[in-house]
């Protein structure tokens, strides 16, 4: 390596001038190292920018779906709020002369059993009904004032009874 260097002598520590020999020699195998290594920089610098556009595809998939899941939520929000309000709109169950019967002659078979409480199936044996029919009439039994239903424990089961608010 040639350089070539001139002194300015009024300041004995300044360097007016530097100059460096534009022939360097680089050994071949350093050369063929380098560009060896800025090749595989340069494969993988184009690997990581194919993951890359893959993740954000992915992302952009995963975006649709959220999406789609938050419009189906919306839908079906709609739907039961429809629903409810159709539900409460809706009129009762008309009662006929029949079920008013039935509840009557529970009310009074019960105080004349001096039970303060039944069962379903113990209510429906008293009425001479089926326990399905006897469940048939639970809306009609909760809406009347002279009855409260509850859990109790029936033969060492819970069960639904029903119960005398005001026992004699």
């Amino acid at each position: 390596m040639v350089s070539q260097m001139s002194l300015d002598t009024k300041s004995p520590n300044d360097i007016s001038t530097f100059s460096v020999s534009s022939l360097i020699t680089i050994p071949a195998a350093v050369l063929q190292d380098l560009l060896g290594a800025t090749q595989e920089l340069k494969d993988e610098v184009t690997v990581l920018k194919n993951e890359l556009a893959i993740l954000h595809e992915k992302d952009k998939e995963i975006e649709k779906q959220q999406d789609n899941l938050a419009e189906n939520q919306l839908i079906q929000l709609r739907i039961i709020s429809g629903l409810k309000e159709d539900m409460s709109a809706a009129e009762p169950p008309a009662t006929t002369k029949k079920t008013t019967d039935h509840v009557d002659d529970l009310y009074r078979l019960m105080v004349e059993d001096r039970s303060q409480q039944v069962s379903i199936a113990k209510a429906a044996r008293l009425l001479g009904i089926s326990k399905e029919r006897m469940r048939q009439l639970k809306p009609l039994i909760l809406r009347d004032s002279r009855f409260e239903m509850g859990w109790d424990q029936v033969k060492g089961k819970k069960a639904i009874v029903i119960r005398i608010r005001r026992f004699l």
